[in-house]
């Protein structure tokens, strides 16, 4: 069984650290857990890795947020990865900082990665693990937000729940979707 595993983010120091890069320091995180590293391949930073007898693909696009959908069609077809074995860790300002969610489905709720996902691969039929960063900003700042730096109070929270997302993901490879949902989702 494969799986692509796709941290969303934007490629550069700058953006490293940034709320909306939380899908690159998962995925990270869970290459570094399981003895992999990446290489600079077409359209992504690509790594394959293995867990407990599953495959697994993981890219952090190198096509920038709002062109997402390009490496993960890529990727997708490269390894004949079926949409619902692709999962998509993601940012989202609609949960508070740290709360993890895993949906099979669903809209873009504005996402500018998910949209490009959408509109590339052809449909919201796809998992994605939504890691909350909260909505504290001005009205009309959103953009600024997300590309922020986690606040120092923020920081401290960060590793333990990156390794949280990181079982998540092991967790859906393993005994599937219904039963990480149940054990995961808050």
């Amino acid at each position: 069984m494969k799986y692509l595993i796709v941290g969303l983010g934007n490629i550069g120091p700058e953006y490293a650290y940034t709320r909306h890069n939380i899908g690159f320091l998962i995925a990270d995180q869970l290459v570094k857990g399981l003895g992999g590293s990446f290489s600079n391949l077409r359209l992504a930073y690509y790594s394959e890795v293995s867990f407990k007898g599953k495959k697994l693909h993981v890219i952090k696009p190198t096509t920038f947020m709002n062109l997402s959908g390009r490496a993960v069609n890529y990727w997708m077809h490269e390894f004949k990865v079926p949409f619902e074995n692709v999962i998509v860790l993601v940012d989202d300002l609609a949960l508070p900082l740290g709360k993890l969610r895993l949906k099979l489905q669903g809209s873009s709720s504005g996402h500018n990665g998910l949209k490009s996902i959408e509109a590339v691969c052809g449909g919201q039929a796809y998992p994605r693990l939504r890691f909350g960063i909260g909505d504290n900003f001005p009205k009309g700042r959103q953009a600024d937000y997300v590309l922020s730096n986690f606040d120092k109070e923020e920081l401290p929270e960060l590793p333990g729940l990156i390794d949280k997302s990181t079982e998540l993901i092991k967790s859906f490879v393993t005994v599937g979707p219904a039963k990480t949902m149940t054990a995961f989702n808050q």
